[in-house]
């Protein structure tokens, strides 16, 4: 018992210690977009002449359209600002030779590009593109939402399908606040916090990065650098994907759309504890929102919302099984 209450002790010096040495949110968000900064304008600078690639349109009525663009200079949007109002607007995201890519993301090579919306025939890619982002968002406003007095920090945005009826972040917060739980007017609080980004039409700027600068933009942070190293693990290029909304840097495992104006109906509907964990109390905040070319009358979301509102039970990977016995592996003869 005495032993005990000692490991206690020394683990509450050690956790007072971590805090006392954390630095504020300013100064961890200042930092990384100063290495953000500076990894961009390194990436830039790969490309010091100007060189012409061809980019073939593809998609309703532009099927044929050939555009000459400028090699690691521009982007999906570029394209778009070289047709319609219309396409520059509605874009979300893009097809780099079939592959999803975000719309400020710099061609760099000759390739096919369809532009997509929310409206397309299989809107698929986009929606999901779409619910991701939405959670980045949610991650943002909850990073800032106890200004200094309270530190939170992200650990991961679960990857859930549109179909779950709610987009998901988890986070830790302070220890002070354990035996806190929102209420309807926090949750209108963070929701407001969300509209005040979306109002703001902020881009979501794109990077993509070895895990060394990335590890160094999240230097303050274990938990977001154990993240870095599961997605370089997990892509076939070793890299991970970053994105910056404003002054916050973030980690995202797949595109996201390309500006928070495209978010309309929006609404933080919960925040749930999932228990104790390695960096501390769990919880997972959730959302629901609707693009802004697909907007759904006030009765239609009441009856949406509930069930955003419900805990999304996020399936954890499990240890590869072992193989079933078969004939051309028998099984260990009994002792």
């Amino acid at each position: 018992m005495t032993c005990r209450t000692m490991r206690q002790v020394l683990q509450r010096r050690l956790a007072s210690s971590a805090a006392a040495l954390r630095p504020s949110v300013p100064e961890a968000r200042g930092h990384r977009n100063a290495v953000f900064s500076r990894e961009q304008a390194r990436q830039r600078a790969l490309y010091p002449r100007v060189e012409k690639i061809q980019v073939s349109l593809q998609g309703p009525g532009l099927q044929g359209t050939q555009m000459l663009m400028n090699k690691g200079m521009s982007t999906p949007l570029s394209c778009a600002r070289h047709l319609t109002e219309y396409h520059v607007t509605n874009s979300a995201l893009a097809l780099v030779d079939g592959q999803p890519w975000p719309l400020h993301q710099p061609l760099t090579h000759s390739c096919t590009l369809s532009l997509l919306t929310f409206k397309d025939a299989d809107p698929a890619l986009v929606n999901q593109a779409y619910w991701r982002s939405c959670a980045a968002l949610l991650g943002q406003v909850l990073e800032t939402a106890f200004k200094e007095d309270f530190t939170v920090e992200l650990l991961s945005t679960p990857e859930v399908p549109v179909t779950s009826g709610a987009f998901c972040c988890d986070v830790v917060m302070d220890p002070q606040l354990d035996s806190w739980s929102p209420s309807e007017d926090t949750l209108r609080s963070l929701t407001r916090g969300a509209h005040q980004l979306i109002h703001q039409d902020v881009a979501w700027e794109p990077l993509e990065v070895t895990p060394p600068v990335a590890m160094e933009v999240f230097s303050h942070s274990r938990s977001q650098q154990l993240e870095v190293e599961k997605m370089a693990a997990q892509n076939p290029k070793g890299t991970v994907s970053l994105y910056r909304c404003g002054d916050h840097v973030l980690l995202s495992g797949g595109p996201l759309v390309t500006r928070t104006g495209l978010c309309s109906q929006y609404e933080v509907t919960a925040v749930h504890s999932l228990g104790p964990g390695p960096w501390g109390l769990q919880r997972r905040a959730q959302g629901l929102s609707l693009p802004i070319q697909l907007q759904a009358h006030h009765t239609v979301w009441r009856k949406l919302r509930p069930r955003s509102a419900k805990l999304i039970e996020v399936p954890t990977p499990t240890e590869e099984a072992p193989p079933t016995p078969t004939e051309e592996t028998p099984p260990p003869p009994s002792p």
